[in-house]
């Protein structure tokens, strides 16, 4: 089949490879290049950088709704588009160019987590298992019958990076296996029961801030969420710090959140609302990520010194 791929993060990737290897990829579409890095130079995203590499053309519209992104859609006269983690929102006119629609590739159990933060979201809730859904992309958000979903255990220690990794593989194999089936005839769509949706937000910078009377457990899981940005943070001796990994400490302990009640070797360990949280990995301002066994030869921290939040 002939595709026009839409997509824009790493996330991305792997679905626009295995579907290079298997349809014909006419062209890509994703977000235009952002500034990035200290100097804000503008850089490609992950996908473009792909589809340049392997020679396909790539499109970044920077709008969608005037009639010019349409016909040139068109002009690509795909048989089928794909999507995973574009952006970007589609309306109709654009949704009806393909004779075969939009196949989307959405990382969690739809009708759970519609929106754009499903993986940190699923995370933060502390859930155990998620998975990928692929559906007919339609205007109402991730809200299209679904044509393939698969689960995915959460592990106790994934973070939203590896568990990005594990999803967009899996992503990857069930958005072709899909295409596959539209191709053949045999895809069998299934409606969702709207009135089990649950909804996402945007992840912003802010979202990472600590707040040390919040449970140990919460704690650690908005540490594995906000890897690798924002990378959850709290203040240090008046300081903003980055703890990058963590644990969770089963044990009750008489001071007030935040304060350091151990510090061990490899570890500090600072009280919560509820338990405490181990920190392993740490950030001081405007130094490199450090194991915390490695931060502390060159700067102890003691008992009774406070985390507080941001």
């Amino acid at each position: 089949m002939r595709i026009v791929f839409f997509g824009t993060p790493e996330l991305a990737v792997p679905s626009l490879a295995a579907a290079a290897e298997s349809h014909d990829v006419a062209a890509v579409v994703c977000q235009p290049d952002r500034p990035k890095g200290r100097g804000k130079k503008l850089a490609p995203p992950p996908v473009k950088e792909w589809a340049q590499a392997h020679g396909l053309p790539v499109m970044q519209p920077a709008k969608l709704n005037d009639g010019t992104f349409e016909t040139w859609l068109r002009e690509q006269a795909p048989d089928l588009c794909l999507i995973a983690a574009y952006g970007r929102i589609l309306k109709q006119p654009i949704l009806d160019v393909p004779p075969r629609g939009f196949l989307n590739m959405h990382p969690s159990l739809l009708p759970k987590y519609r929106g754009p933060s499903p993986i940190r979201t699923a995370i933060l809730n502390g859930d155990s298992v998620t998975g990928v859904t692929i559906m007919r992309l339609t205007l109402d958000m991730d809200a299209g019958d679904i044509l393939l979903q698969e689960e995915e255990p959460i592990l106790p220690d994934d973070t939203w990076l590896s568990l990005s990794e594990r999803l967009a593989e899996k992503g990857a194999g069930m958005l072709v296996e899909g295409a596959n089936q539209v191709a053949a005839g045999t895809a069998r769509f299934t409606p969702q029961d709207h009135s089990q949706a649950v909804y996402c937000s945007m992840f912003k910078k802010a979202d990472g801030a600590i707040r040390w009377t919040r449970p140990a457990r919460e704690i650690h899981n908005l540490v594995r969420a906000a890897v690798p940005w924002p990378v959850a943070h709290c203040l240090y001796k008046g300081n903003l710090c980055r703890i990058h990994a963590s644990k969770v400490v089963e044990e009750a302990f008489d001071a007030a959140p935040g304060t350091v009640v151990r510090v061990e070797d490899d570890r500090v360990v600072a009280a919560a609302g509820e338990g405490a949280l181990a920190i392993l990995e740490f950030q001081a301002p405007g130094k490199r990520t450090m194991p915390m066994r490695e931060y502390l030869r060159g700067h102890p921290i003691s008992v009774g010194e406070r985390f507080e939040d941001a």
